[in-house]
Order: structure tokens, then C-alpha cells, then sequence
């Protein structure tokens, strides 16, 4: 099945980032074709963030993907805050309804429901304490949806600001370095091991804190297979990716979207379209 011949009618879904990348425009544009949907998605980048969110509500584009630096500066630009969002105060996605005959803008965090489908789909116990690693925006969504599953733990991270702060939203402990600390689950949400960065080789925590882990979480994406998970897959530890935290929040938006759900297989193989160079 292929899309419909673009027209007036095709409907546009953007995203906005300070760094556009192809993954959101491969994934989101795959699926389209694979489900014959009057769709297309285009990345974008902007310095004028309220234009930019002025000109989708009056364009009608019908969705927007956000990406930092503008996850919290949209929030008095939308009309409504989802639970997902709100319980963060960080944007990843917007939808424009017609309500009424004008447009809602309507924010939601998709990071943050792709956390908590996880933590459900991987059977993490709430027993368990959690070891995070970072406290920036993407921090703060799988943190949040730790606890909100009822988890404990603490944030390990080297800003005393933003990591005592993220700490005490949570009620969780903090700790300028996650150097000596361990946990069952341990969670990577900083570059460490991001591919292209200072730290591409590096691990971020020591084989140490992997052995004494049971689950071993890496949120970096790219490669899927980060010196941590590889490290992990080696001590035989439960293993969950940023791989699939990529492909379950792009799935989300997806859905918001369109209002279909795409297959499981749909996603996988949409997210290794995406992923190819």
C-alpha cells in the first residue's frame, strides 16, 4: 500500500528541533506509505518559537514534534496540557484539533509514555530501587515515570541545581556522582555512549555497577548498542535500549497523529528504516 497522491488535502505533521535529524521524517513518512495515509512529515528548525507554534495553529498543521531547547518554553503557547506533560512540565508533541470550528493545541510527552509502557512491557519491579544517571529534560521524563509507577531511587547527577532539584521533585535521593553508589536497576540518561560524542566509548557506569544490577537501561539511542548495553548483554543482565524508547515514543506521536495505531512489527520495521545511514 502506498499514500495517496499528495494534495490540497494531505495533511502535515512537522517537527521542530535546534538540530533537525532524518530519524522522525524516515519513521513517521515509512509508516505513512506502509498504511496508505494522506500524510507527510517534514522536519524544521526555528529561532522564533512562538511563530513557529502561531503558524501551526494557523496553518492547521495537524501535528508537532518538539525537541529541545523549546520542550518547556511552549508550554504557555498550547491550550492544554495532557497528564503525560503536565506531570513533567516538558512538551515532546502537539496535536491541533478543530473544536468548534478553531484550533486546540493540545501538548503531550511521548518520552514519558514510552517509559512507562517499558517499565510495564520489561515486568520491572517496584521493589527494586533505581540508580539514575542525569537530571536534564529527558531525565526528568524517566524519572518521573519511575515514580509514578512506584518506584524509589536516586539521581545521580553533577549539576547540584538541577539534580537536587529533579531529586526533591521526585522525593528521591541525590547524589553529586553515581561513583560507589549501586542499584538493581540503573539507568543512563546522559550522552555517555551516544555515538559522534566525546564519550562515544565510554561506560556509563563502571562494570562494577553493571554486575550488581539486574537491570541495565540505557536510554542513548544511537547506537542502539551503547558500551553500556554491550557491556550489560556480557554480564548477562535484563537489557532495555534506547532503541525502543525511540520507537515507542515516535509510535505515539504517530498515533496521535493519525488516530491509527501501527503494528508492533509496523514499528520495528519503520525504526530500522529510520535508523539506516
Amino acid at each position: 500500500m502506498s499514500r495517496p497522491e499528495l494534495s490540497r488535502d494531505t495533511q502535515l505533521c512537522i517537527s521542530l528541533a535546534a538540530r533537525p535529524s532524518n530519524h522522525g521524517t524516515r519513521f513517521h513518512n515509512w509508516l505513512y506509505d506502509e498504511l496508505g495515509l494522506d500524510f507527510v512529515y517534514k522536519a524544521m528548525t526555528t529561532t522564533d518559537i512562538e511563530g513557529a507554534i502561531a503558524g501551526v495553529r494557523a496553518l492547521g498543521i495537524r501535528g508537532c514534534s518538539v525537541s529541545m531547547p523549546w520542550k518547556e518554553a511552549v508550554i504557555p503557547l498550547v491550550d492544554e496540557l495532557t497528564p503525560s506533560a503536565a506531570a513533567i512540565q516538558s512538551v515532546n508533541t502537539i496535536v491541533n484539533d478543530v473544536v468548534d470550528g478553531r484550533p486546540v493545541l493540545t501538548a503531550y510527552n511521548t518520552d514519558y509514555l514510552a517509559i512507562e509502557q517499558l517499565i510495564a512491557a520489561h515486568g520491572l519491579s517496584r521493589d527494586e530501587r533505581v540508580l539514575l544517571r542525569g537530571s536534564g529534560g529527558m531525565a526528568r521524563a524517566v524519572a518521573a515515570a519511575f515514580r509514578d509507577a512506584g518506584f524509589a531511587g536516586t539521581i545521580a547527577a553533577r549539576n547540584p541545581l538541577s539534580g537536587q532539584g529533579l531529586a526533591a521533585e521526585l522525593g528521591w535521593d541525590w547524589a553529586e556522582s553515581a561513583d560507589g553508589l549501586g542499584a538493581p536497576i540503573i539507568v543512563n540518561v546522559t550522552p555517555i555512549g551516544m555515538a559522534g560524542g566525546p564519550d562515544a566509548d565510554a561506560l556509563a557506569f563502571s562494570q562494577e555497577q553493571v554486575a550488581q544490577a539486574s537491570v541495565v537501561f540505557d536510554v542513548v539511542a544511537m547506537p542502539v548498542e551503547t558500551p553500556l548495553i554491550r557491556a550489560a548483554r556480557a554480564a548477562g543482565k535484563h537489557v532495555v535500549t534506547g532503541g525502543e524508547v525511540i520507537a515507542l515514543q515516535a509510535a505515539g506521536q504517530f498515533e496521535l497523529y493519525t488516530g491509527v495505531a501501527p503494528t508492533r512489527e509496523q514499528v520495528e520495521r519503520a525504526e530500522e528504516f529510520a535508523s539506516r545511514p
